[in-house]
């Protein structure tokens, strides 16, 4: 796959509005670009084979699924060599209250986004699962208090 795939305008088009639904039909995403539903079928293939679509996903919410408690945790490791690093990505992968784990400049090395049912539930993960990672030196903890913005959907370069 290129690095920067070219994609004209009509693709740009398919990609916003599949971020902001996944599940529209074929034949209505066809009329909303303006093209019949072989030719719209093709590019979604063609975006998903170039692997700018990578997967369609639910977006749930927390609340009402039962994980009330989001966290950012900064994550300092113990030592900068790549055996340590990879290690640490290695193990925090397998906990699924990670939800995302980024690789990060600043003062921390990574930064975690965590979900759980509450407050001891995320005490329990991180007693008994994270700070077990014996590659991380140093953490430090975020509870989100309320949030304003949670866009899944991209801007797209023209």
């Amino acid at each position: 796959m290129a690095k920067n795939p070219k994609i004209d305008h009509t693709d740009r088009k398919i990609l916003q509005i599949l971020q902001g639904n996944a599940k529209i039909t074929n034949a209505q995403l066809s009329k909303d670009i303006g093209l019949s539903p072989a030719p719209t079928l093709e590019r979604v293939k063609k975006l998903e084979q170039m692997g700018l679509i990578k997967s369609y996903h639910a977006q749930l919410d927390t609340q009402k699924v039962g994980l009330g408690v989001t966290t950012f945790v900064q994550v300092f490791l113990a030592s900068h060599k790549k055996s340590y690093l990879d290690a640490f990505v290695e193990k925090i992968s397998t906990i699924d209250n990670v939800v995302e784990c980024h690789h990060v400049t600043g003062s921390c090395d990574f930064l975690l986004k965590i979900v759980t049912e509450d407050i001891q539930s995320y005490q329990k993960l991180m007693l008994e699962q994270v700070s077990e990672i014996e590659e991380i030196g140093n953490m430090q903890s975020m509870v989100v208090l309320s949030t304003f913005k949670d866009n899944k959907v991209l801007p797209l370069p023209e």
